[in-house]
């Protein structure tokens, strides 16, 4: 006898089992079975209101549709991941399994990454491996880490490669990659190789540059030099932008065609372009959703997840971004499939976008095949349906509604859904399915108790039919495979604010990363620096490494910066020993109050403290330095160790040099909170070092 009926009453989903069914006589419960089992409430009934019922028709005898690639997210564009690689365990490797552990939570089956440029990416700068034309090093950042990591978890997990800024070298004085292709080839080819050589990970995809401009000489020499290097299995993904030009350039270029192997899309609003199609070449959202990841994000993430192939022929999505492990109050907070920015408590949450996921990712694989169907419910939402071709089929669906399932990008036309009847009939080979497995999330706006990816009792398949009442906002997998797992991992521990009284004195020989602890870069690179020559207390500091401005991304300030702490700190005083390198005209800075990062680190305001090489010192209320507040004398001089010392209370300001009051009764008006900083005055080697805040 089938299996009726999905959980508990007020669920959405009706009751399971033949036991919730009203009494009826025995004549009608044997008509109905003869038509195939159905879930949910039942058919219409004492008590039941009808529902606009359709059918739809699996069989992958009819030929099959596209290949499926997989499920991704992006770690980077820019500096997403910062906040994670300061957690202390068992907490780090916890978020870890969230992500990448097959069976366990996301299961994701890609990792993008960032190709660090050391320019401003979004959220901060991710260092490169090459700062300079004759310098190489493979240990940078911590986007090798997270490969690894997704590696350890996953050893089928496919990796992606994408620039988003380059080192100013590969330029020669212009903001341009182009124009010596061959320049820029060979910096690819040496992120691909010591991928492989230091860290023993493979390379699948490499892309050109993130939604910029694509140039088809340099794609085609990227594949010769690629392939010059043994590197044939590397794929090229183009253009990580639009659909065009890049569509109807492979059509007109035969040459690029072959070899281009993805064209990938950004955010593009679950459709494609008739030239898209034209190509067959394999069509990818290769950045998508980056939204708020509350009950709407996880709604926009449900849709696009099916509909970029109902409606798009889109073959796998790629999340902006993987985990929301960067300060919250830059661009784009919590736009991660989870949020892990609190590495000093070690508080984390799985927010909803994981297991809408896990929908996808723990019944597919890459390799499996959609089957050819329309996709679209007759009520409104959308379905998939996959399968590995030895017999496994995976059923997605969505119902979510037009107001919770909106994504940051692009607008969204309305539309309807509402509750409805689907009846699915299984032919060919599927015919013999017997028992589907039942996954269920229901997204609740009203009161945020939402059901997310439990499992329910497995549905017995009628003679290759079955119904099922689907209400709104709500996701199903019903699957052959009865792998799927939802963690239950120990509760992490509660949410603290970053430490009001917090030092860093930089003292470590061998750093785990290249980065101090939760300083996150906004315009530069400030990495740790043995300082050989310093036979004291300066051995160990933070220094600040790119001197030339790179091949941006977005406008880049032109200091540099790196923020730390609270946003909302309103008063605190920030001691910092500074070391400038750069004779007459280098400066340094520290900083409180500051407002701004990320993309928009131009604008940022606070309260700046700077002393110059040429014995000067300005108090600014921007980083720009254009709002002075105060300015002087201090005797400052490069290649000398000195402490900086600034105090913020309430309206007023005041600083000191070395201990002793340099100005003071400084009037602040705005901002009224930000973070400290510290920083430079251009591209320039500086060193700090003994770095301490105190906020109340």
């Amino acid at each position: 006898m089938g299996r009726k009926g999905l959980g508990p009453a007020g669920m959405g989903a009706a009751a399971m089992g033949a036991a919730a069914l009203p009494p009826r006589p025995a004549a009608l419960l044997c008509v109905w079975l003869l038509l195939g089992s159905s879930w949910g409430p039942g058919p219409p009934g004492v008590g039941a209101v009808p529902r606009p019922t359709a059918t739809y028709v699996l069989d992958a005898g009819s030929g099959l549709g596209r290949q499926f690639d997989g499920i991704g997210a992006v770690s980077g564009g820019g500096a997403t991941s910062r906040l994670l690689v300061n957690y202390q365990e068992p907490y780090r490797s916890q978020i870890l399994d969230y992500l990448f552990k097959p069976n366990f939570g996301a299961s994701l089956h890609i990792l993008k990454v960032e190709i660090g440029g050391d320019g401003q990416s979004t959220d901060g700068t991710e260092p490169s491996h090459m700062h300079y034309e004759n310098d190489e090093n493979y240990f940078r950042g911590y986007e090798w880490w997270l490969m690894k990591e997704a590696k350890k978890r996953n050893p089928q997990i496919k990796l992606i490669g994408l620039p988003w800024t380059f080192p100013a070298w590969i330029g020669k004085g212009e903001n341009w990659p182009y124009d010596y292709p061959h320049v820029t080839a060979y910096y690819i080819i040496s992120w691909i190789l010591g991928a492989k050589q230091y860290h023993d990970l493979d390379i699948d995809y490499i892309g050109i540059w993130n939604e910029r401009a694509f140039n088809s000489k340099y794609i085609k020499l990227l594949r010769y030099t690629l392939d010059k290097h043994g590197l044939q299995q590397v794929r090229i993904i183009a253009s990580d932008r639009l659909w065009e030009p890049i569509s109807f350039v492979l059509l007109l270029d035969s040459e690029l065609h072959d070899v281009v192997d993805v064209i990938g899309a950004h955010y593009p609003g679950t459709k494609t372009v008739p030239n898209a199609l034209l190509t067959q070449k394999k069509l990818w959202s290769s950045e998508d959703y980056s939204t708020f990841n509350d009950e709407v994000g996880a709604g926009c993430w449900a849709r696009i997840l099916n509909q970029n192939y109902v409606n798009g022929n889109m073959t796998s999505t790629i999340a902006w971004n993987l985990v929301a492990s960067y300060y919250e109050d830059l661009p784009f907070g919590r736009c991660g499939l989870m949020t892990a920015q609190e590495p000093w408590s070690g508080h984390y949450k799985v927010e909803a976008p994981i297991w809408i996921t896990a929908h996808t990712t723990q019944f597919t694989q890459p390799g499996w095949s959609y089957l050819q169907v329309d996709g679209h419910l007759e009520g409104g939402g959308s379905f998939v349906a996959l399968t590995d071709g030895l017999g496994n089929l995976t059923i997605i669906i969505e119902t979510m509604t037009h107001n919770h399932s909106q994504c940051i990008r692009p607008p969204l036309p309305h539309f309807n859904v509402s509750p409805q009847r689907a009846t699915f009939y299984l032919r060919g080979s599927f015919y013999l399915v017997e028992t589907l497995q039942v996954w269920y999330s229901r997204l609740d706006f009203e009161s945020a108790n939402s059901i997310l990816f439990k499992q329910l009792q497995p549905l017995d398949v009628w003679r290759g039919s079955f119904s099922i009442d689907l209400d709104v906002d709500e996701v199903y997998t019903l699957t052959t495979l009865k792998t799927g797992r939802k963690c239950s991992c120990p509760e992490p521990p509660p949410p603290q604010p970053f430490p009001s009284n917090y030092k860093d004195d930089f003292n470590i020989r061998n750093p785990p990363f290249s980065e101090a602890p939760n300083f996150a870069d906004q315009t530069g690179v400030f990495e740790y620096f043995i300082n050989g020559s310093d036979p004291g207390d300066h051995v160990f500091t933070l220094r600040q490494v790119v001197v030339q401005r790179p091949i941006t991304w977005v406008s880049d300030a032109d200091q540099t910066i790196s923020i730390i702490g609270n946003f909302h700190w309103v008063n605190l005083t920030v001691t910092c020993d500074i070391y400038i390198e750069k004779q007459d005209d280098g400066g340094v800075f520290i900083a409180g109050r500051v407002d701004n990062g990320g993309i928009y680190v131009r604008r940022t305001k606070g309260v700046f403290f700077w002393v110059y090489a040429d014995g000067t010192y300005r108090v600014t209320g921007d980083l720009a330095g254009e709002e002075v507040l105060m300015k002087g004398l201090s005797g400052v001089r490069a290649n000398a160790w000195h402490t900086l010392t600034l105090n913020i209370q309430g309206a007023s300001a005041s600083g000191l040099l070395n201990g002793y009051p340099l100005w003071e009764n400084v009037t602040i008006s705005k901002p009224s909170n930000g973070w400290a900083a510290i920083g430079t005055r251009s591209f320039e080697f500086a060193q700090f070092d003994n770095f301490h805040v105190e906020a109340s």
